[in-house]
């Protein structure tokens, strides 16, 4: 097994979430938008008229799932543009 100089068996559930939102920014966001989808999909659940139950959960369904792959696509290219296009030319050997 490697070893590592961080023992994550000493790290609270904040510092945790703290250190894995610094990793990957977007997943935090992600995540949030995911919770914005159900909380606008519980809002309108009330006013959906006549369509059926299933169908409109099976569509909340969809528009959370693109929100969070949305956010996870942004933060892929976000992190590749960052390690491959903006590198800095600190010291090129």
């Amino acid at each position: 097994m490697a070893s590592s100089s961080v023992r994550f068996d000493d790290e609270s559930h904040s510092e945790k979430l703290a250190r894995k939102a610094k990793e990957a920014p977007f997943v935090p966001i992600g995540l949030l938008g995911f919770a914005g989808v159900v909380a606008y999909g519980a809002y309108k659940y009330k006013y959906r008229g006549g369509m059926s139950t299933s169908v409109f959960l099976m569509q909340l369904r969809v528009a959370a799932q693109g929100t969070v792959v949305a956010c996870l696509t942004a933060g892929l290219a976000y992190g590749m543009a960052r390690q491959y296009l903006f590198k800095s030319d600190e010291k090129k050997e």
